[in-house]
């Protein structure tokens, strides 16, 4: 989009918050670059230049906007939209892959040579991985910096900087402040005081912003209806759940609000920070662009009226595929109260112990290599769904399928279908929630079945596949709208 100058021009002008994190306008006047919505006079488009990432606008050697903090916008929706390279190595690097692993590490999982990932991204990003990692290292200082009371060296080092002088020179660079001019300056906000006071050591309180507008009722009711014990819960009007993390484990915790999602993480290291954030962002389907998705499936008549019954339905996702997709297995053929019981029983005999002061958490859900050892016989579930179960353990394990950020949406499609006892609605299942699809689409599930019937949609599954095909590439979200027809608890924010 950065490319249709009258276009970003119009955006710019309108103020258009829409467009937030879709493209970054740079003003050449003042070498500073800013959101779309940038509350301060727009420049004159004579003094405009648009980058796609914020990467590309510091490479280029402008400084981020201290009214607007561009780095604080949502995330392009067009890296949970796609499967190809950019797309996968952006969830990656937004997981921390270059930081921990390097960008051969970043090749590597995607099956590419360092030289052919730098070569795309630069094409479409303006920045190669490197600035990119660069870029989140940035915010993710401004973050510590701001809503942490932590030493600058506790806060360069958790933000992975490799030294307190590159820490030091990146934040001057990025923000035009030092890093203890930036925390002085959030200090003087409104409320900031309160913030940090109220942190603890390991413990970050931030906003999530996302596009308007979001409904969050089966959102949040999803996530909790199926929340495994022990694992999630709903407390004091916010989803809780335990994270397993790179350099440790964490805690979320989620309440929405006006505008924005609040977000409190407990987090035993904090060079998971940035990890936590993207997994948490992808969790909720923050980063989706609800006008684009809403504005197709209207065009349905079927769908419409359900559309303006509830704009702004997102996906609920996970913050852990492999653990989601054990529970689909879990899940198949049985109620959700029923699936909710055998993972419950995974979590207490094999799932890692953790302290919840604030709550009622107690495990980490346990890993494939974990379960690898486990005797089938010892789950209480017919003998084909065992087989199934101990199948997606081993595949899982020993890395042969990867429902990572970075996999291949239909090369994994085909690995899950080949493994013994997955059908369709387990594919789809998987692919909607965990890989992050947005045109999963379960034409078998039960839900949906009867949703269509209702509506006057096909009967027949394969009917319904035909007829879902106006709805692409926003299946899973006409799936949601599909659901809300029912009474049940996944379709209602928790009391």
């Amino acid at each position: 989009m950065h490319n249709d100058v009258d276009r970003c021009v119009r955006a710019v002008q309108s103020k258009d918050a829409r467009f937030d994190g879709w493209f970054f306008t740079a003003v050449t006047t003042t070498r500073i670059y800013c959101r779309p919505s940038c509350p301060v006079v727009p420049p004159k488009p004579r003094n405009m230049t648009f980058y796609p990432s914020a990467a590309a606008a510091q490479q280029a050697g402008f400084r981020a906007c201290k009214r607007c903090r561009p780095d604080a916008s949502p995330g392009s929706p067009r890296w949970n939209e796609r499967a190809d390279l950019a797309a996968r190595a952006m969830r990656l690097i937004a997981d921390g892959v270059v930081d921990r692993e390097g960008v051969p590490g970043l090749g590597a999982r995607l099956g590419y040579s360092t030289r052919q990932v730098e070569r795309q991204l630069l094409a479409e990003l303006g920045a190669g991985p490197l600035a990119l990692a660069r870029a989140q290292r940035a915010q993710t200082a401004r973050l510590l910096i701001e809503t942490t009371s932590l030493p600058m060296g506790e806060v360069a080092f958790a933000s992975g900087f490799a030294s307190i002088r590159t820490f030091n020179d990146t934040v001057r660079e990025v923000f035009a402040l030092s890093p203890s001019e930036l925390r002085a300056r959030a200090a003087g906000r409104e409320g900031a005081d309160a913030a940090k006071a109220a942190a603890t050591a390991g413990t970050v309180a931030l906003r999530l912003p996302y596009r308007a507008p979001l409904f969050p009722d089966n959102l949040f009711g999803h996530l909790t209806a199926t929340a495994v014990p022990g694992t999630e819960e709903w407390r004091e009007g916010a989803y809780r759940c335990t994270m397993r993390l790179p350099h440790g484990h964490g805690i979320a915790t989620l309440r929405p609000a006006d505008g924005h999602i609040e977000c409190r993480l407990a987090l035993t290291d904090l060079r998971d920070l940035a990890a936590a954030v993207s997994r948490c962002r992808r969790l909720l389907d923050l980063d989706a662009d609800p006008v684009a998705v809403d504005g197709l499936l209207r065009e349905d008549p079927l769908l419409a009226p359900l559309v303006e019954r509830a704009p702004g339905r997102r996906v609920p996702h996970t913050v852990d595929p492999a653990e989601f997709a054990l529970r689909a297995v879990l899940g198949q053929q049985v109620s959700t109260a029923a699936a909710r019981t055998l993972a419950g029983r995974l979590v207490t005999g094999h799932g890692t112990p953790v302290d919840d002061p604030d709550g009622g958490l107690t495990h980490l859900f346990p890993t494939p290599e974990a379960l690898a050892g486990l005797d089938p016989e010892s789950l209480a579930m017919p003998g084909t769904r065992r087989r199934t179960f101990t199948a997606l353990v081993a595949a899982l394990a020993s890395s042969e399928l990867d429902l990572g950020p970075g996999s291949d949406w239909q090369r994994t499609r085909e690995q899950l279908a080949a493994l013994p006892g997955v059908g369709p609605w387990t594919v789809e299942t998987i692919a909607m929630r965990a890989l992050g699809d947005p045109d999963a689409f379960v034409a078998t599930d039960l839900g949906v079945r009867l949703a269509a019937a209702a509506l006057g949609l096909p009967a027949t599954p394969a009917a319904l596949v035909r007829r879902s095909r106006a709805w692409q590439p926003w299946r899973s979200y006409a799936v949601q709208h599909l659901w809300a027809t029912g009474d049940h608890p996944i379709n209602r924010l928790p009391a």
